[in-house]
């Protein structure tokens, strides 16, 4: 008799267990809105959550498989989320109707990292973007190029040191170390050499405590927003504390006063006392209210951070990602190393603004890049009831929006030959032909990323020096094609990328002249 009492109470269990994690899966066909069926507990999501598969991986396979809706609904574990394949329906929500989807949708404490502009919501994130823009101007960033040209030369150097013993190398984690490098220095004055290993130990610990998928991620797709009712992040401890130890350190050591290194803790010394940022637009249809943010150390840590992580991995493999591209189409990497060695010696060596916006070769293969190969899908949250505009659809408030890159690259109806390597899709005269939401690998509208310009000279600098010093060719340990790491929250490739660098001879050494 106490056996059949456990079992009926085991079976009790188990089917309250089955309808707690399948409660939500009658969503979208209530809302006559197509999808793949879920499986309980992981919904859509289950190779994303053992670890096996990208999520823009999972994102492009949703998108490839309903060609003919405008949007898919699918559930990520329990949560119900809604794929944008329509690019008209993408600029409402990420441009025209921007008030309704200011949000990312991944709810944290402020403490922690968390009211940093990429993830704070938008009663934080409008006043942050307010004070923080105008430290990103052409006329602020100018000012870091020697700085990065100093840290691209050391790398440069670094480069022939070990081409001299091995070739072979991977460009991934080579160039991880010039954009860590880079990184430091621009943000927080720090010189530390690509080769040391306190750069190596130090901030390759930070990169896997940043950039690894954790249980965090994973229990906010079950439990929507409980990140932020428990006062918890996704960044652990000890990148916070290293990120705030990191700032205080540093403004103490100006005595809170600008030095001439014109890097991103002297702009925020600079604005500091204006002290209160202050929201004033209001917006009562979507819920947006006045917020006052005081600028604290916690929250120029919080932005310090987002600037770090921004600028080190999403250029890190961008520029690697772009580094194999030269290697396996060498007629292009030849036409490119031409542009840069005419624009190199029409300037005598000396690298300015001015000249990086003359590699207009340049522009496409990085554009090509970015398209074939973009960092991270768009996401947004409804703020309230939306109707998508000729449709009878309705997007309920709270729902996450995403808008797949990745499907949205390798779609034949935007660009023929998706898997094919062509910059010239970067042509002005193809430009003109595009939607706006066809290529968005920095975001588009209102909330696109602040750091874009100076990923945009980052990359540029580092590599029309390179370019000038090595080809890169294939090596015995060249992947045919690029996998993507699954334990990864960006599209990073998975076990690096390896290529032969071969030096060529420069028209000028690697000092900027």
């Amino acid at each position: 008799m106490l056996f059949l009492h456990a079992l009926v109470l085991f079976i009790i269990f188990v089917c309250l267990i089955y309808y707690y994690f399948t409660r939500n899966f009658k969503y979208w066909e209530s809302r006559n809105i197509r999808g793949p069926r879920p499986l309980p507990f992981f919904g859509n999501i289950k190779d994303f959550v053992l670890r096996k598969s990208n999520a823009a991986v999972l994102n492009k396979q949703f998108y490839d498989k309903y060609p003919n809706e405008k949007v898919v609904g699918i559930f990520r574990m329990t949560s119900p989320t809604l794929i944008i394949r329509d690019l008209d329906v993408a600029k409402n929500v990420l441009i025209k109707d921007f008030e309704y989807f200011e949000d990312r949708g991944l709810e944290l404490s402020k403490e922690g990292l968390g009211a940093n502009l990429f993830h704070a919501d938008s009663e934080i994130w409008r006043p942050l973007r307010t004070f923080f823009s105008p430290l990103f101007t052409t006329a602020k960033l100018k000012n870091m190029i020697p700085l990065i040209v100093e840290k691209s030369d050391a790398t440069i150097n670094h480069f022939k040191k070990i081409t001299e013993l091995q070739k072979d190398q991977d460009v991934y984690s080579l160039v991880q170390k010039f954009t860590m490098s880079s990184i430091l220095t621009c943000a927080f004055g720090l010189d530390i050499a690509v080769d040391s290993e306190i750069l190596l130990q130090r901030m390759m610990k930070i990169d896997q405590l940043s950039f690894s998928r954790t249980i965090a991620n994973d229990c906010d797709l079950l439990y929507p927003g409980v990140l932020k009712i428990i006062n918890a992040s996704v960044f652990p401890k000890e990148v916070s504390k290293f990120f705030l130890d990191l700032v205080e350190d540093i403004i103490q050591a100006r005595n809170g006063i600008p030095s001439d290194r014109k890097d991103f803790i002297d702009l925020i010394l600079e604005a500091k006392n204006q002290g209160t940022i202050l929201e004033t637009k209001k917006n009562d249809d979507v819920g947006s209210t006045v917020k006052c943010v005081k600028l604290t150390n916690e929250v120029i840590a919080a932005q310090a951070f987002i600037f770090y992580t921004a600028g080190y991995e999403t250029n890190a493999t961008t520029m690697a990602y772009m580094m194999y591209e030269l290697a396996m189409n060498p007629q292009i990497q030849e036409k490119l190393i031409a542009e840069v060695d005419q624009v190199v010696h029409r300037h005598n060596g000396k690298i300015t603004y001015e000249m990086i916006n003359e590699l207009s070769y340049m522009e496409k293969v990085l554009n090509e890049t970015l398209r074939k190969y973009p960092v991270i899908d768009v996401q947004r949250r409804a703020k309230a009831n939306y109707n998508i505009p000729g449709t009878n659809i309705v997007i309920a408030k709270g729902t996450i929006i995403i808008v797949p890159t990745l499907g949205i690259s390798q779609d034949e109806k935007y660009y023929p030959n998706p898997t094919k390597f062509d910059p010239e899709r970067f042509s002005p005269e193809n430009d003109s032909k595009r939607h706006p939401c066809a290529f968005i690998p920095f975001g588009v509208g209102p909330r696109y990323c602040i750091g874009m310009m100076f990923a945009r000279i980052q990359s540029r600098v580092f590599l029309m020096k390179l370019l000038s010093n090595f080809r890169v060719e294939t090596s015995k340990n060249t992947q045919s094609t690029i996998v993507f790491n699954p334990g990864r929250v960006v599209t990073a490739p998975k076990d690096g990328i390896y290529l032969n660098l071969i030096p060529r001879k420069s028209q000028y050494d690697t000092k900027n002249k």
